[in-house]
């Protein structure tokens, strides 16, 4: 969706057609090694996801060097997560989770959206500065994770804040703060976990980049361009 509305703008801002090609796989790794091996004129970009950071201590061999092989673009979107618990979890702000987790070590379990995802690395920045033993459980993709959470099968997330909220102003998860430096003007009466955690920070984005050695700078033809994802 982020890449569809932003080639969209583009092409309108630009008057060239930007096309949009979805390569799943491997966690970015299929995107992006296609937009690496493209030849470097500035007509292929890659929409670039936490992922492309991550992977580099996921992955024992990539056939590129995220670093080296492009250039950056320009940022896009930049967004919060939020704690959230299920109903039945028996705390109501950051203080509560630490106090209750601290005498309860393996007790309770934070869902994700799969290992190195955002949402995993929120979750175990906070269990390393505030010292508590939170167990992971992996999913594959946000949705089911949330699934989980509502039902209880989990009690903890830290969830990308546009994929929650529907459901936390539905009364179906309990919010206990957001992952940024500063409060979200979304949900302006949370506060922030640093409030309680100093120094924590944690947020999910997304941006542009394109091979490394492109023209800098832009071309005037018709040559369509296109944003792989």
């Amino acid at each position: 969706m982020t890449a569809r509305l932003t080639g969209q703008w583009l092409s309108e801002r630009f008057g060239q057609q930007f096309i949009v090609e979805s390569r799943p796989g491997a966690a970015t790794n299929i995107a992006t090694e296609s937009v690496v091996r493209a030849t470097p004129d500035g007509y292929t970009l890659l929409l670039a996801a936490p992922a492309n950071a991550t992977n580099v201590a996921l992955f024992a061999q990539l056939n590129f060097d995220f670093i080296r092989n492009v250039t950056p673009v320009a940022g896009i979107i930049r967004f919060p997560d939020v704690v959230d618990v299920n109903l039945s979890v028996p705390v109501h702000s950051i203080p509560e989770l630490i106090a209750y987790a601290k005498p309860n070590p393996g007790k309770l379990n934070f869902a994700s959206s799969g290992i190195g995802s955002t949402l995993h690395v929120a979750g175990e920045l906070f269990k390393m500065m505030a010292s508590v033993d939170i167990v992971h459980v992996p999913y594959r993709g946000g949705g089911p994770a949330l699934v989980d959470l509502m039902s209880g099968r989990v009690q903890l997330m830290f969830d990308n804040l546009p994929t929650s909220l529907e459901y936390i102003k539905a009364g179906k998860l309990r919010p206990l703060a957001v992952t940024t430096a500063a409060r979200s003007a979304v949900v302006p009466d949370l506060p922030t976990v640093a409030d309680f955690v100093p120094g924590y920070e944690a947020s999910a984005w997304y941006g542009i980049v394109a091979r490394r050695a492109h023209p800098p700078k832009s071309s005037t033809s018709s040559t369509k361009r296109s944003m792989r994802c």
